[in-house]
């Protein structure tokens, strides 16, 4: 596999995140063999679908990045039995010293990294921890993962995991080696009607689930240009210079869950297609007129408003995702599941039809005592209560932590990190050469033929309890 590294950087093009910009490396990536592309004869060194590590009794964490998703982590896992938050690190000094004063008065006594980019190493270092939990900006995510799992870490890491080809492989290469987890931190999988449909789809209630649709429509046009609320140094603004679906995996994680894609069927290729941009050149040039601190923004070319992209599976299975934050729409993270018997959609509304019409008000309360799944009758009401996107979030990280704690396999796996995360260097490449289609690469090695499906019981876990 470094092989494969050393040709992608020999040829100029490990940096496949960027290609939407520069059209000729684009050209210049169809003329290279599909196995320096992709790795289409790599041979996984080890299976990290279905591992089981040994079990933690106790998860010393690490978090590191505290500015907007940081700290709701550091309270949502200060309510976990079986955990100890040991360290917390932002670049910001002030950041690291309010997320400690939030756990006064817990058990969590925390030592916090600060005052330099390169801080969170040092805690990555650290012999006793277990766990590091990465809610930085993008560019660092890998990076950060790649070096908690060479320290002998676990890494669990915001969305995207990755934000080009080359990180993806670098996730995986990693994880097998160490025989670490990297799961990625998507939160959506642990949603009420989402865990619902996949519990649907493993009973039969969809028949055979032929197509999906998934997406993130979320106005933050105005966020991604406020320099005093917005993202620190404007990171999350600068991401959209790239012209693709930038942020596939809140929709596309639940719907690769029903379609067992990693386990059972796989992705075989995708095309994309991007809207011209119809806004976000235009703000910077509006607020470049006032202030001089936009100029450079204001001279940028942006992505299109809305990226669609559509893939085929091995299994002829079609999947459609979109992603559009500029639009003013109403926010909506669709959710469709279409089978030969049945049909399921969330967005504006949670709806599920068999045949013509859609069920009604006390058959969907029917579906719901029947297809509520073992996690949500577990945890579902103590995550209302706690918190995190209506709870979705506190039941990510519970599953996350009752699973290390009980030696269990995680539900999202580094293939899945990998595999969910290229669509966007994937997306770039097809919107930058007229949305030809593109091969996705096979990050288990072929195991997905044999891996088994994410589990919807919990068995063998579920002990783990929490401090309300």
């Amino acid at each position: 596999m470094n092989n494969r590294r050393d040709f992608l950087k020999s040829a100029g093009i490990a940096g496949l995140g960027f290609l939407g910009a520069t059209k000729g490396l684009a050209k210049e990536l169809e003329t290279l063999p599909l196995e320096a592309k992709y790795g289409a004869s790599r041979i996984s060194n080890f299976n990290m679908s279905g591992y089981s590590a040994p079990k933690i009794q106790t998860v010393r964490v690490g978090i590191v990045g505290l500015g907007m998703r940081g700290p709701g982590a550091v309270d949502r896992l200060s309510k976990i039995e079986g955990v100890e938050i040991k360290a917390l690190c932002d670049l910001l000094p002030e950041r690291a010293e309010k997320a400690k004063k939030s756990l006064e008065g817990t058990i969590h006594q925390p030592e916090l990294y600060s005052g330099s980019a390169f801080a969170w190493k040092k805690m990555c270092e650290r012999p006793d921890l277990d766990l590091i939990y990465i809610a930085t900006p993008w560019e660092w995510h890998t990076p950060m993962a790649v070096y908690a799992m060479e320290a002998g870490k676990h890494a669990a890491v915001e969305v995207p995991a990755a934000r080009t080809l080359d990180e993806c492989w670098q996730l995986v290469e990693t994880s097998e080696r160490t025989k670490k987890h990297c799961m990625q931190l998507e939160n959506c999988c642990y949603d009420f009607f989402e865990l619902m449909t996949l519990k649907m789809a493993r009973e039969g209630f969809f028949g055979e689930v032929l197509h999906v649709e998934g997406a993130y429509i979320h106005d933050l046009l105005w966020l991604n240009f406020d320099k005093e609320k917005g993202y620190q140094g404007m990171w999350r603004l600068e991401e959209n210079f790239r012209n693709g679906n930038l942020y596939p995996t809140h929709g596309l994680g639940p719907i690769c869950q029903i379609l067992n894609i990693n386990r059972g069927d796989q992705m075989d290729y995708l095309t994309s297609l991007s809207s011209n941009d119809f806004q976000m050149k235009k703000k910077a040039q509006e607020l470049a007129e006032q202030d001089a601190f936009w100029n450079s923004y204001a001279a940028k070319n942006y992505r299109g408003n809305m990226n669609t992209t559509v893939v085929k599976t091995k299994h002829g299975k079609s999947i459609m995702i979109q992603h559009d934050v500029t639009s003013p729409r109403p926010y909506s993270r669709l959710h469709v599941v279409s089978g030969t018997e049945g049909y399921a959609q969330k967005y504006p509304e949670q709806k599920v039809a068999k045949g013509h019409s859609w069920m009604k008000e006390e058959e969907m309360k029917d579906l719901q005592s029947k297809y509520t799944p073992e996690i949500v009758q577990k945890v579902g009401e103590l995550a209302k209560q706690i918190g995190g996107h209506g709870g979705m979030d506190f039941m990510m990280d519970w599953r996350l932590i009752d699973c290390l704690r009980n030696g269990l396999p995680l539900d999202q796996d580094v293939y899945d990190a990998a595999l969910w995360s290229c669509i966007t260097p994937l997306s770039e490449w097809s919107v930058a050469n007229r949305s030809n289609s593109i091969d996705v690469p096979d990050f288990t090695g072929g195991n997905w033929k044999t891996n088994k499906p994410v589990p919807i019981t919990l068995e063998g876990g579920g002990t783990t309890k929490v401090r309300v």
